[in-house]
């Protein structure tokens, strides 16, 4: 066992180092011997049976488990390294995946019912523990980070200025928020636009603390949080945003996604779509993130989901590229979780808190070392409903920006 291990990791790591030590105490270094050495253990023999037959689930299983352990360094800092390697996955892990590709409709089988109980699982957590690292607005989405200085409350500012700046709204204009979140984005285009936002959310966790924050603003009657699917929310609507939601609509989905924005959207309406994107053709969804994390989702390449949006009846009339924002995003939430993991080990436990680590530094190192990206398309029913320059965009956001300094303090959370 420890000279497969040996075989099939040295095989992997070709640069960085990265020194094993296996259950039997046997000890190796793999990779070019380049940057800072990290060291990890195998805590069992049938840890490393299983990491060997499938490592693309076992990996998170084993230092979920505690079966995997760091002696020098993060798992962040591992997986670093792991997700930098120009590796040719063996034959038997490629058939897996292959086999993985063909069931991906039954993993991604949303339905109705299935939609609501796969989003309790993640959304529907305690409360405070999505406030142990997430900023005061509850953003659980990529920021925008306008210089490298900015901290993660001004990125999400940002970004929720940016997506209001690419809306073009008015006061009066009814705006659909699909997935709203815990509302942060649909109370800040109410308060600083005039809008009136209806947002949907599967969570009733996200719902209850919506629902309070509208009240507490006093934008109860500008801003309503539903316990809804997209799919059954009436229209029509002058503006449509939808913000982290499409990685939970599944690929067969994509149709009914954006045939229902089309009948949803006014012919003068504006739609935009912010999203996580593959920069590769179609594929699967990681096999531990699908289990533990994000059951029923999948991050869409652009070829999958640009022919949904023609085959509908929308214009495509802008599409940006969000590089590194969501690795700078996912390390601040990694750096906050982790300096309240105490907090959060009494919130559940310890092994719930491995996993989340995981989590949130294998999602950085996947957009850090593996190009992953976040897209923003702006859509419509016909053309010449958005000038024809991106200057406005600028222009609005200044405009935005003026408007926050001269509103006060910050939108809080309920019970802040």
């Amino acid at each position: 066992m420890d000279r497969l291990l040996q075989l099939f990791l040295s095989r992997f790591i070709r640069t960085g180092s990265v020194t094993f030590t296996t259950s039997s105490g046997y000890t190796f270094t793999c990779g070019d011997g380049s940057g800072e050495n990290v060291a990890a253990r195998f805590v069992t023999a049938a840890a490393e049976r299983r990491f060997l037959i499938d490592p693309e689930l076992a990996f998170g299983e084993i230092y979920t488990d505690g079966l995997f352990v760091m002696e020098r360094g993060s798992i962040a800092d591992l997986l670093a390294i792991a997700l930098a390697q120009p590796f040719d996955m063996p034959r038997w892990v490629k058939l897996r995946d292959g086999l993985r590709y063909l069931a991906r409709g039954w993993q991604q089988f949303n339905s109705l019912r299935r939609s609501k109980t796969n989003i309790e699982r993640h959304y529907d957590l305690d409360g405070r523990m999505y406030a142990l690292f997430l900023d005061a607005d509850r953003q659980y989405s990529c920021g925008y980070f306008e210089h490298p200085d900015a901290t993660l409350d001004d990125a999400q500012l940002a970004k929720k200025r940016h997506l209001a700046a690419k809306l073009l709204l008015r006061p009066g204009q009814r705006v659909l928020d699909i997935g709203c979140g815990w509302g942060g984005l649909g109370l800040y285009v109410a308060e600083m636009t005039g809008a009136s936002v209806t947002g949907v959310t599967l969570s009733q966790e996200q719902l209850h603390v919506a629902t309070a924050r509208a009240g507490e603003k006093g934008l109860s009657g500008k801003a309503q949080f539903l316990l809804e699917d997209y799919r059954a929310i009436p229209g029509p609507f002058e503006r449509i945003v939808s913000v982290g939601m499409l990685e939970h609509v599944g690929a067969k989905y994509y149709d009914t996604y954006f045939k229902r924005c089309a009948e949803l959207l006014t012919d003068d309406g504006v739609a935009l779509i912010h999203a996580i994107g593959r920069p590769e053709p179609p594929g699967i969804t990681n096999p531990w993130v699908a289990k533990y994390i994000f059951p029923g989702g999948y991050i869409p390449a652009l070829s999958e989901v640009l022919p949904a949006i023609e085959r509908n009846g929308l214009l495509v009339n802008d599409i940006e590229i969000l590089r590194m924002h969501y690795a700078e995003t996912l390390k601040a939430w990694r750096e906050r979780f982790l300096a309240r993991r105490e907090e959060a080990a009494l919130l559940y436990d310890e092994r719930f808190v491995r996993m989340w680590e995981f989590y949130l530094a294998s999602s950085e190192m996947s957009f850090r070392k593996q190009n992953m990206m976040v897209f923003q398309i702006q859509l419509s029913k016909r053309q010449g409903v958005v000038p024809i320059t991106r200057d406005y965009i600028g222009h609005e956001e200044r405009r935005l920006r003026r408007l926050e300094a001269s509103r006060g303090p910050r939108l809080q959370l309920a019970g802040e």
